[in-house]
């Protein structure tokens, strides 16, 4: 990372440059997808892909109430309403039953989340906007390095979205990117990002309305290096779920998260889900007096002051999404977890179970 990003500072160039297309091909080629346009989060390359597939006033997009609060946010930037649907209880994504039965004559297009890195049936919600004619955006934020059958998240839909906030598996800092087979798509990506100049290099000729959405070269050098790092990363975080799952499975008051039979999951959070009967917030004290650090993970979307007020929606609305919210527990994760730091974690938690539990 620092010779990389050392390389950009005794370069002319701190933007537009070769690093940021190096990295697009790069993250291209890992979701299997011909084209990579890197972007200044994964919000913006959400508001982007929105807004390019010209989703708007008086359209309707199926999407989750337990994701981070981006995936719903970009529709509502450019006028258009989340219809939520509930989850699935062991994918922790959209239920295409629920799908199919929430469309109407409004719906636009469905807005899929792979939650923390596990996908989500996106092959079966592919094959029903595909029947439909409707959109599919496929949020693969949380889910770099994660595969179903064989197949990389990021390769469904006419456009996917990474994202690299520090917490990701890989990291620019800052940064995001949209992956697409479209070339018109990546131009008009290319376009909106950069303040919706043409794509001829006149600095000074706006043909649409755009964003200030770019990614800087320090960034993508950042990027660069971290997609070469991407198997040493990946083995990292592996290890760290291994040991948390010989120190944890057989703790009857947890849930560990699971992979599905043909997935492959490369973490970007690890969070258990606690017996209902567990007192969230004790257990999150107790743990902080022993170091530990944790956090809920997610806060249901439609139960936010914002969507309350827009949507109308209330406690009861989505059953899952509630139960599972209030059971859930991040941990401390990394690639760099060690062994022994996992067993300490393990331990700090299974005692504060015990407190509780009177064992």
């Amino acid at each position: 990372e620092r010779e990389l990003v050392n390389r950009v500072l005794d370069s002319d160039l701190l933007a537009l440059g070769p690093m940021a297309v190096e990295f697009e091909e790069r993250l291209a080629a890992v979701a299997g997808r011909r084209f990579g346009v890197s972007c200044s989060s994964g919000t913006a390359g959400l508001h982007m892909v929105v807004r390019s597939l010209g989703i708007g006033e008086g359209d309707e997009v199926i999407t989750t109430p337990f994701s981070f609060v981006a995936s719903a946010n970009c529709l509502l930037f450019e006028g258009a309403t989340p219809r939520f649907v509930d989850i699935e209880p062991d994918s922790l994504g959209l239920d295409p039953a629920q799908v199919a039965a929430a469309a109407g004559p409004r719906t636009a297009g469905v807005l899929a989340v792979h939650v923390f890195g596990r996908p989500c049936r996106i092959g079966e919600l592919a094959a029903l906007a595909d029947d439909r004619a409707w959109h599919l955006i496929e949020d693969a934020c949380e889910a770099i390095g994660s595969t179903t059958a064989g197949r990389p998240m990021g390769s469904f839909g006419e456009a996917s979205v990474f994202a690299f906030y520090p917490n990701k598996q890989i990291t620019t800092g800052e940064g995001g990117m949209v992956v697409t087979d479209d070339a018109a798509m990546a131009e008009d990506l290319r376009s909106l990002r950069n303040q919706g100049r043409d794509t001829d290099g006149t600095w000074l000729n706006h043909v649409q309305l755009g964003f200030n959405y770019r990614l800087d070269e320090l960034s993508a050098a950042l990027g660069v290096a971290q997609l070469e790092r991407l198997e040493e990363l990946r083995a990292g975080r592996a290890r760290a779920a291994a040991a948390y799952q010989r120190a944890l499975g057989g703790v009857d008051a947890l849930q560990l998260p699971a992979a599905g039979p043909d997935d492959e999951v490369d973490w970007f959070v690890y969070v258990v889900r606690l017996d209902p009967d567990m007192d969230r917030e004790r257990l999150m004290a107790d743990l902080a007096a022993r170091g530990v650090a944790s956090r809920p993970y997610f806060s249901p979307l439609h139960l936010q002051p914002l969507y309350r007020e827009r949507l109308g929606h209330g406690p009861g609305d989505f059953p899952v999404t509630e139960r599972i919210a209030a059971t859930t527990l991040a941990l401390p994760w990394s690639s760099r977890l060690t062994d022994d730091d996992v067993e300490y974690v393990a331990d700090a938690l299974v005692a504060g179970i015990r407190e509780q539990s009177g064992a």
